[in-house]
């Protein structure tokens, strides 16, 4: 048995080995890192059945929401990446200005920032591990892993993956605790990227600040991500796709539904048919149906029956649970209202509080949600496209969709990731190439030509001479 010497010295001789690479330059030449991620790539679709098994026993995944959730995307991101970044990587031109003249030209460079560091989360255990590795290869970055102990035999998966694709002082994978997570965390590492809880990602920047290392960090959200529901909206298209995205991987998604807030004009036909939706998608007993993802763990089951039974005399649907197969009904809980401690944190699970309100109070809802901590996500349903509008470029979330949800975060090309207490920081295509990359500013001078301009004497009778050029130059 390995002692905790013993671990953090492996630790330790990985981070080693990884920067002594990095500093061979082997990563950099752009041709390269396009052939790692098509290895990548490649390793991943050959992989896929062993990927489906563990997403199978670990969150009791389908082959089909495995495949919808983790696997796919990845191929996906990875493609992207292959066929943007050539462009992405190309050194900037710029013009120097007037005042540097006679320098005419300045570059910016692209430069990865080193050894990096991925703390994976055990919800999507694949997608929220290799999707990253791929945005940090993409800047020329060597990779240690982290991942989740709680999706144990995806993280097994995952470092005989890496062990097979890549030599570790490249890209490898390291298991264990929140303890080896600390010792992770003790070493230099040149960039961090943490996927989790707000209260995690605290530890991991105060951490990181001890090297003074930057952090990217993909958070929940501390107090939940709303769907807001105007009387005005397609009521059963609304329920249908809510009730989707809360059975999907049973509640356990960052950008997931916390709570729906509802017009009370049209509260209970909406709730007839979220009703409907769920009992068409999965049946009356969703943890009897194998097809319903279980939740990660006995801790999780309990405390997510524990938060249904403390309100249990308002819950309209759902409320069962088995707890040998981990799996909760979707769970839906009426009224609600959107002070109680239910719609104060992240829920992670199957439960959906809902708020009822007025629908001509809704501009004062939202100044309650964003008096709160940011959310992730923000999903509104309505056909007041000028109030949607006016919501969506107003007010701070990590992203969102009206009259729609999740598929945000699937669009190629734009960002994703929180802001304050869901994140910093941006990953996905060519904005994890950024993530993952310094902009480095070289300016080349000229030898000749040089003006006196900017040399002293200030003073005499050249102080009104140079200060009518400066002037001049800087219009």
């Amino acid at each position: 048995m390995n002692t905790e010497q013993d671990i953090e010295s492996k630790i330790r001789g990985t981070v080693e080995a990884q920067r002594a690479f990095f500093g061979t330059g082997t990563t950099l030449p752009v041709k390269w890192r396009i052939a790692q991620l098509k290895r990548l790539r490649d390793a991943v679709i050959a992989h896929e059945q062993e990927f489906e098994e563990a997403l199978s026993k670990d969150l009791g995944r389908s082959r089909v929401e495995a495949y919808l959730c983790d696997i796919g995307p990845v191929i996906t991101e990875v493609n992207e990446i292959i066929h943007g970044l050539r462009r992405w990587a190309r050194p900037e031109r710029h013009f120097s200005g007037l005042m540097c003249f006679p320098s005419t030209l300045t570059k910016v460079y692209k430069m990865p920032y080193g050894v990096t560091l991925v703390i994976s989360p055990f919800n999507f255990p694949i997608l929220l591990t290799l999707g990253v590795v791929a945005a940090a290869m993409s800047g020329g970055n060597t990779v240690v892993i982290k991942a989740s102990s709680k999706s144990s035999y995806c993280t097994a998966a995952l470092k005989k993956f890496c062990a097979e694709v890549f030599p570790p002082e490249y890209v490898t994978l390291i298991d264990g605790g929140h303890d080896v997570a600390d010792m992770c965390l003790a070493q230099r590492f040149d960039k961090i990227f943490y996927t989790g809880s707000p209260s995690v990602g605290k530890h991991v920047m105060a951490e990181a600040a001890k090297n003074l290392t930057p952090v990217a960090l993909e958070l929940g959200g501390e107090t939940g991500n709303w769907a807001v529901v105007r009387k005005d909206a397609d009521l059963k298209d609304t329920a249908r796709k809510i009730a989707f995205f809360k059975l999907l991987n049973a509640g356990q998604v960052c950008i997931n539904i916390n709570q729906v807030a509802v017009a009370e004009e049209v509260a209970e036909p909406f709730l007839e048919e979220l009703k409907k939706s769920f009992a068409s998608q999965i049946g009356e007993r969703a943890e009897e149906n194998p097809e319903y993802p279980k939740l990660i763990n006995g801790r999780a089951w309990e405390n997510c029956a524990s938060i249904a039974d403390a309100y249990r005399d308002r819950i309209v649907y759902g409320g069962t649970g088995n707890r040998d197969s981990l799996r909760y009904s979707p769970t839906v809980i009426y009224p609600v209202n959107k002070d109680e401690e239910i719609v104060m944190k992240e829920l992670f699970c199957p439960l959906l509080p809902v708020v009822p309100f007025k629908d001509n109070e809704a501009d004062a809802l939202m100044d309650t949600i964003e008096g709160r901590e940011h959310p992730l996500a923000m999903y509104l349903f309505t056909k007041d496209m000028k109030w949607a509008n006016r919501v969506m470029r107003t007010r701070q979330f990590g992203g969102g969709c009206i009259n729609e949800v999740c598929v945000h975060m699937m669009v190629k090309g734009v960002p994703f990731n929180g802001t304050g207490h869901s994140g910093m920081g941006a990953y996905h295509g060519e904005w994890g190439f950024r993530e993952f990359t310094h902009p480095q500013t070289v300016l080349k001078g000229r030898t000749f030509f040089n003006l006196s301009l900017r040399e002293h004497p200030y003073g005499g009778r050249k102080e009104k001479a140079k200060l009518r050029i400066l002037r001049l130059m800087e219009r």
